[in-house]
């Protein structure tokens, strides 16, 4: 029936293969991280071997598409839940290898013990993940997958382990391997979700179920639908998005991947990742997702991906039919717009605006989403000619700021990204940035909404963040320092410290929410700390003052002028008046340093 969304069969395990391995029905996955336990497998060999129920496939299959000769191609099933069973019975049974966590290539073996099978003791341990030892035992048979290859010869194999294992005769073992080898006849249920279902339920099901295991995303679908249409280069090109990510992370991966993956070596792709096998970069690693969606945001000009498999399926959402233009032209666009992000020129470029605007540290980056769409505005503007290349920079480190200031990417992100690229596309960039600061960067905004945003513990704080960045930006002098900047500080991983010294408000009995507040927070060097110990800053700061009335420069490191005091103090927007302050003064103290710390952040911004 047409409107059924889905239907139901059983399926032999050796069929599911056989299927597999003539490219019926695609795995997408096979050639990414296999990110189960070796045990798992093993766990998994266990209850087929003994009848235990295993779960259902889920297959979907791809909406036919209209050919350019107005004829129909049918399209793939593709296998959306039960990749990681699958992908462990083609390496335990099938023998193939997988990736591991490494992206290196291994075999999963797992061992059996008919002797143990024979037993019939519940507890008795049948299967085993192959180590050393049990390769040495005669007793093991160290890889199951030996048994199901068309040349295994019973007639050569039990004689000799009966040979090594007197204990039992060739028709037990005989019937024992029997029933091992059963396991290929094993059914599992199959669910097909019917190809008439909108893509947007498609998408939904798959990010539902897999939920459940390891948690996937929108992102992971568009792999499995692209990795699954070799005819249009999706295959090759999945690889592309998933060893710029993995490089971007591990750089020594390089050498492996071009000696180990030769059909990949072979494509011009290899050279175009060539530049990651000597990055050092950390602040932004992008992972599959953010390749995915600021290559189809840049050159398709939309935002959700569940648009992009509609659209790598051929929809036309004006007719709502399926053509083989549409394909073509989507996968042209978006190949394109991923050779777009992963070039050494593009992202170099890209993060030395954001690196210029301060954030030249992953700790002060909490989410890759605004980073994502500040990428897109970045190749937008290359693109698009709309400023002169000289201020793209600009343009890029004020959007994204803003966008961390705001959290306009903070909560239902997709939503969010497909509004404003929809404004992008009819106004322009440089337009509706006015728009969004005419709208948002109000005087309420920079004193009153700034100053509350100040007023928490976290220092992954995205306000408290940017009030970092600005001091890298203005290239700040630490607390009390005399030369060490928080640059330095950040960039080293130093770590944050309390003007109010923790251990001096708790013998005052404040309790933690108070005393990790981000207004109390600061960066300063070690002779600094060790100068401040667990004294109110009504000590410190007039024993600072005086030595530097003094002109005492023997303490090294530590300010050592009054005018450089004076400075320091407004620089790390400490207000004068907490020389006077003592505990008593303590939360007098955190309002005006969180009104000086938002009076920064906006001079920051405008300083851009």
């Amino acid at each position: 029936m047409d409107n059924e969304k889905y239907s139901n069969y059983p399926l032999s395990i050796s069929a599911i293969l056989g299927l597999i391995e003539a490219n019926d029905i695609a795995i997408p996955e096979i050639q990414r991280p296999f990110v189960w336990k070796k045990t798992q497998v093993r766990d998994l060999i266990d209850s087929l071997y003994k009848g235990y129920p295993t779960g259902y496939l889920i297959l979907w299959k791809n909406p036919n598409v209209k050919l350019k000769d107005g004829t129909i191609s049918s399209g793939k099933k593709v296998l959306i839940d039960g990749q990681q069973r699958i992908t462990a019975l083609m390496t335990a049974v099938a023998g193939r290898t997988v990736f591991n966590s490494e992206y290196q290539e291994e075999r999963i073996k797992i061992a059996f013990d008919p002797i143990a099978a024979l037993s019939g003791e519940p507890d008795a341990e049948i299967f085993a993940v192959a180590t050393p030892a049990i390769r040495k035992s005669k007793r093991w048979i160290p890889d199951i997958a030996e048994l199901f290859k068309t040349s295994y010869s019973p007639f050569d194999f039990i004689p000799q382990y009966c040979e090594d294992n007197p204990g039992i005769d060739q028709r037990t073992l005989d019937r024992i391997i029997t029933k091992l080898k059963g396991i290929a006849n094993r059914m599992i249920g199959v669910i097909e979700l019917s190809e008439n279902l909108d893509i947007d339920i498609v998408t939904d099901i798959f990010i539902r179920i897999n939920s459940k295991g390891t948690a996937l995303s929108q992102g992971d679908f568009v792999m499995s639908k692209i990795a699954a249409d070799e005819k249009h280069g999706g295959n090759t090109l999945r690889k592309v998005i998933d060893y710029f990510s993995h490089l971007a992370v591990v750089p020594s991966f390089y050498d492996y991947l071009a000696s180990h993956d030769t059909a990949f070596a072979a494509t011009p792709y290899l050279q175009k990742l060539k530049w990651l096998k000597d990055d050092t970069e950390t602040v932004y690693d992008p992972e599959c997702d953010d390749v995915i969606r600021v290559a189809f945001m840049h050159k398709l000009k939309r935002a959700k991906l569940s648009d992009l498999v509609s659209l790598l399926s051929g929809r036309n959402f004006e007719t709502r039919e399926f053509n083989e233009e549409i394909v073509e032209h989507t996968y042209e666009e978006f190949t394109e717009g991923v050779m777009n992000v992963i070039n050494e020129y593009n992202f170099k470029r890209f993060m030395i605006a954001i690196k210029s605007a301060g954030f030249i540290s992953s700790r002060l980056v909490n989410s890759n989403m605004a980073l994502d769409f500040a990428y897109t505005i970045y190749l937008l503007l290359r693109e698009s000619n709309e400023v002169p290349v000289e201020d793209i920079k600009r343009y890029v480190q004020k959007w994204y700021v803003l966008s961390v200031l705001t959290g306009r990417y903070s909560s239902s992100p997709e939503s969010a990204f497909a509004r404003d690229i929809r404004r992008i596309r009819e106004s322009g960039v440089v337009a509706i940035l006015k728009e969004i600061e005419d709208a948002q960067l109000s005087e309420n905004f920079w004193n009153v909404a700034l100053v509350q945003n100040l007023s928490y513990t976290s220092t992954n704080n995205p306000t408290y963040l940017v009030f970092l960045a600005a001091q890298i930006f203005f290239n700040d002098v630490s607390f009390l320092s005399n030369n060490v900047p928080v640059r330095e500080l950040i960039a080293l991983g130093g770590d944050v410290h309390h003007i109010f010294p923790k251990q001096y408000l708790i013998d005052h009995h404040f309790d933690k929410s108070l005393y990790n507040q981000e207004a109390n927070y600061v960066f300063l060097d070690r002779p600094v700390n060790i100068s401040i110990g667990k004294k109110g800053p009504n000590v410190y700061l007039k024993e600072a003052k005086e030595r530097c009335l003094k002109g005492d420069s023997e303490q090294t490191g530590l300010v050592n002028s009054i005018d450089k005091l004076y400075a320091n103090l407004e620089t790390n927007c400490v207000p004068l008046e907490a020389m006077e302050m003592d505990f008593n003064s303590y939360e007098t103290f955190l309002d005006k340093r969180r009104k000086m710390m938002a009076a920064k952040i906006k001079k920051y911004y405008y300083s851009l």
